[in-house]
């Protein structure tokens, strides 16, 4: 057997990153909603309490935020590659 690892181009170890931070994103929005739903049954729905519904929705604007932030960084790695590919 040979201890021999392939090494990765970086444009192949970008493709893995976005990938897996996709993956992150759509785990990211599953919870986001999950939030949602939380806040709504505390703010308004059949457990009404407005310190639970406050706090969730802190959660939720920093779910949002990370949401965000992933978006960004999929789309500007995303650019990275098309350059990087455009170029060779």
């Amino acid at each position: 057997m040979s201890d021999h690892q392939v090494q990765k181009t970086q444009v192949e170890f970008l493709q893995d990153v976005t990938s897996q931070l996709k993956e992150m994103r759509h785990y990211a929005q599953t919870n986001s909603e999950t939030l949602s739903a939380q806040w709504l049954a505390f703010d308004a729905g059949e457990y009404k309490n407005k310190q639970f519904a406050q706090r969730i929705d802190t959660l939720l604007n920093q779910q949002g935020k990370l949401l965000d932030e992933l978006e960004s960084v999929i789309q500007d790695i995303e650019i990275s590659v098309n350059h990087t590919e455009q170029e060779s």
